[in-house]
């Protein structure tokens, strides 16, 4: 602070590895791209049919129009279809706080006006939130309740990171992190004598520090990788059949799979070999190791963002039940500790409080990554988790926090689904690709204009999140634009509860203030917490091991799955009859992968991995995003030896494509991915050459304008962005300019034509 206002952002002095994303977003808070007025689509006042969301010009109208279209679209659509034909959207971004946390605040809301169609799972994790639980009866592991790297140091002999422990990763988490411990706990493991395997495409998708050895397999063939391991264990012997016999059902099964006695096909290293392209020496060597060695298992989310996604993580638990070490502090398996960065750090020991949403009345929902297909196919059914649901027909998308054009897959595909609706309501702060396509456009406050509480499951710490400056223009709070939408709908006293902002941090405070209490912890009072900015909570739980205790005694802790035990074979799953996910682990070839026919027309492999550099596209806008776009595009990564066969040099724009879409991007050489692989961060904002056409150039590079839109199985419906083949090609030609982080056209319209509505 300077003269009584803030200047900067300095690292939390308790945070052994802070991360640089935040410090300068100060700075870009006020950027061209910043929404500060309602707008409403020049096409929906005008009640035009045949034009295309996303290319048509805005009107700056005041709050009242605004709130008063809305809540009239609102009231039109319950009655004449139902609050089924309203979809819920939130992905839950654009704030970190307990109370001002856009998905919390418009699922409320929503509830509040009679209910919505919702979506379940989230883009990280999808196939792992439904297949774990048939396996160990919880997400525990997945979400939470990891082994803490305290346990990990010192008792880890041998660490086998399929994905790797990609540091940048590890910078986020949902609701904040107070202490970033991933960095210093892999180099306690390492200190403590630990050795490394980083199973990657990508060379650094593990840190240097750890002198990891480096095996490069194809991408999407992990499964097939861990089968040959499991297939030397068994040849030799080496499998804890003690464990596998008191914690486990189902081994005989995939034992005859993997043998060949099922198909007549043995899944030895070398058979592992000819689709990895890891030679079978070292895969046998390997399986050695492990068994040799208190090892851990430790698979990133990301394995999962491939078609048949579901398997890595089945195959990831039955490898480590076979070494026997579950349960057992350095050993067993956790996913997740490259992906966010509270995982390994011992939880806290109460359980934070969050905005009440009430209860909805739909039943109706969609697995996640499946938006598009629900547009597309209103009527239709798709088969999840042993259902089959229908695909309601939705004429009302209300979208606050979070980006779909950029978190879903086929860009292209979803730019065509997103124009079926007869109205979309946006809540944003900036005007990205979303807001873009939206007909009305509610601009919304950032975290610094605003109080909040940050805490998280992964973190011992409650923070308070001060405003630092009044709203720009005529931006609201994500809560004051559903107060005053609420009041117009005749549910004001049931969504607000007669609560200030500041009425309902206290009412959040108080909760976590009396859970502190419980367990002989007292915080100081509210104001007292407010002006020391943040509260630390000692953990009251021994650290303990995943599964520690039902490896204990697996009778007293049986797990919730219906036999109590590991299901290496599910009777549940197989009862589904999914061809694509059958009830035991296996490997089937995705159809787009470096061994399919496919690649003879598109030769590169494409894996759009998280950005080290923002959170998803969260400020993309900002200056310390933009310093890694040479020219300002996103770079793609590509091994040197394929740039030479195409020509391309360093810095080079370059085409990238398939046949869903293009894009361009700069060319960066680079010898830490494998020949045939390429990389791209996701987030960079989308933008099209020409809004008016769909599946033209995306000029800035988006990699999900190039991802299939399809589940990863008929079992979790996941996404598959990481099964994607591409070609490249140096561009020839003007090079457009990139539009992405400059405000759309804005026109004025007579009172006559606003009339037209």
């Amino acid at each position: 602070m300077r003269d009584g206002r803030p200047t900067g952002l300095i690292p939390f002095e308790r945070d052994p590895a802070p991360s640089p994303i935040g410090l300068d977003l100060m700075a870009d808070r006020l950027s061209p791209a910043r929404i500060t007025r309602p707008h409403i689509s020049r096409a929906y006042l005008q009640k035009r049919q045949g034009s295309i969301r996303g290319a048509e010009p805005f009107v700056p109208v005041d709050w009242d129009t605004a709130l008063d279209l809305v809540a009239e679209e609102i009231t039109a659509v319950r009655a004449e279809f139902g609050n089924g034909a309203i979809f819920g959207g939130s992905y839950g971004w654009s704030s970190a706080g307990r109370f001002h946390h856009a998905q919390s605040q418009v699922h409320r809301f929503l509830n509040c006006a009679g209910g919505y169609v919702r979506s379940v799972q989230n883009y990280s994790f999808a196939a792992g939130d439904v297949v774990v639980p048939h396996v160990v009866g919880t997400t525990r592991g997945l979400v939470t309740g990891h082994t803490p790297w305290t346990l990990l140091a010192g008792s880890t002999e041998l660490m086998v990171m399929f994905g790797g422990i990609p540091l940048r990763n590890t910078q986020v988490n949902a609701g904040g992190v107070g202490r970033h411990a991933a960095p210093e706990g892999l180099l306690e493991c390492r200190r403590a004598g630990a050795s490394f395997v980083n199973i990657s495409p990508i060379r650094d998708d593990a840190a240097e520090e750890l002198g990891a050895e480096w095996l490069a397999l194809r991408p999407n063939t992990d499964v097939a990788l861990m089968l040959g391991i499991a297939e030397v264990l068994i040849a030799e012997g080496r499998y804890d059949s003690d464990f596998l016999d008191r914690y486990t059902v189902g081994f005989e099964r995939f034992k005859a799979y993997v043998t060949g006695a099922e198909d007549g096909v043995r899944k030895d290293p070398e058979w592992a070999a000819a689709i990895t392209q890891i030679p079978a020496a070292r895969i046998r060597a390997l399986a050695l190791e492990m068994s040799q060695k208190r090892t851990f298992i430790a698979m990133n989310w990301a394995l999962q963002r491939a078609q048949y996604g579901e398997q890595p993580y089945w195959m990831a638990i039955t490898l480590a039940a076979m070494l026997g070490g579950i349960g057992q502090p350095g050993g067993g398996f956790g996913f997740g500790y490259g992906s966010a960065g509270g995982i390994g750090n011992v939880p806290g020991p109460i359980k934070w409080p969050s905005l009440p949403q009430g209860t909805n009345p739909v039943r109706a929902f969609i697995p996640v990554a499946r938006i598009a297909d629900m547009l597309l196919n209103p009527g239709g059914t798709v088969e999840y988790d042993g259902q089959a649901l229908t695909y309601p027909d939705i004429r009302l998308i209300y979208w606050a926090g979070g980006n779909p054009f950029h978190h879903h897959q086929d860009l292209n595909r979803l730019r065509r689904a997103w124009q079926r609706p007869r109205t979309v309501v946006v809540q944003e702060s900036w005007w990205t690709a979303t807001a873009r396509h939206a007909d009305i456009v509610l601009p919304a406050t950032t975290f610094f204009e605003r109080n909040d509480l940050a805490c998280s499951s992964r973190d011992n710490f409650v923070s308070a999140s001060h405003k630092l400056f009044d709203a720009p223009g005529e931006a609201l709070d994500d809560y004051e634009i559903l107060g005053r939408l609420s009041a117009r709908l005749g549910f004001e006293d049931a969504f607000t509860e007669g609560r200030s902002e500041g009425d309902w941090l206290r009412w959040l405070y108080r909760i976590i203030e009396e859970g502190a209490a419980a367990i002989g912890q007292p915080l100081p009072p509210f104001d007292e917490f407010w002006a020391s900015g943040y509260a630390e909570l000692t953990p009251t739980v021994a650290s303990e091991a995943y599964l520690e205790r039902f490896r204990t005694d697996p009778v007293a802790n049986r797990l919730g799955t219906p036999s109590g035990l590991i299901e290496i074979g599910s009777e549940a799953v197989r009862s589904f009859g999914y061809d694509d996910c059958p009830g035991r682990p296996n490997w089937r070839p995705p159809l787009e992968w470096l061994g399919a026919p496919l690649a003879a027309q598109y030769p590169l492999h494409l894996m759009s991995n998280q950005p080290a550099r923002r959170l998803h596209s969260q400020w993309d806008h900002a200056r310390y995003s933009r310093e890694s776009k040479p020219g300002g595009r996103e770079p793609v990564r590509m091994h040197p030896d394929d740039a030479a066969a195409r020509g391309i040099a360093q810095g080079d724009v370059v085409r990238v494509f398939n046949g869903r879409g293009s894009l361009l991007a700069s060319a960066d050489l680079s010898d830490a991915l494998r020949p045939q692989v390429v990389q791209m961060a996701t987030g960079a904002w989308f933008d099209p050459s020409d809004p008016q056409e769909i599946g033209g150039l995306e000029r800035h590079g988006n990699p999900n304008v190039l991802t299939p839109d399809i589940g990863t199985s008929r079992l979790a419906q996941g996404p598959s962005p990481n099964s994607c083949l591409v070609q490249i090609e140096k561009f020839v030609g003007p090079v457009p300019p990139v539009r992405a982080f400059e405000p759309p056209q804005v026109v004025s319209i007579s009172e006559r034509e606003g009339r037209a509505r």
